[in-house]
């Protein structure tokens, strides 16, 4: 793929999971929603990545090392956001954190959280696009 082929891949990708996060919040599955907002996230960072970086994606998880990497500028607020979105992967994916998490997961706190990651989402589309 050349570089504007991955771009535009990460950024599909990422609304396919942005409407997914969507359709499973709609259906009840919270926990599932935020794993899911965690990717629309990250695949986002891989865009602005391969644009400004390099053109092969790090293969990692965490957000706010993936932001770093990107050398993005980041108010206080993004960066406690990427930390803080990061451990959603993280506890829906485990054993050992799963079944706690899920409990946590209500309906306020995924629509409180969601509102997070759309903001996180609308700041990197519009470093994508700048």
């Amino acid at each position: 793929m050349t570089k504007e082929e991955l771009i535009v891949y990460w950024q599909e990708s990422s609304q396919e999971n942005y409407d997914s996060m969507l359709n499973m919040f709609a259906s009840g599955e919270y926990m599932w929603s935020l794993f899911v907002g965690h990717l629309c996230v990250e695949k986002l960072l891989k865009a602005y990545f391969v644009k400004h970086v390099e053109s092969i994606a790090p293969r990692i998880h965490d957000l706010y090392k993936l932001a770093v990497r990107c050398n993005l500028e980041m108010t206080e607020e993004q960066m406690d956001a990427l930390q803080y979105v990061t451990l959603f992967n993280i506890e829906a994916r485990y054993e050992e954190h799963k079944r706690e998490f899920y409990h946590k997961c209500t309906r306020h706190f995924t629509e409180q959280n969601i509102k997070t990651i759309e903001g996180l989402r609308t700041w990197l589309l519009e470093k994508i696009n700048s």
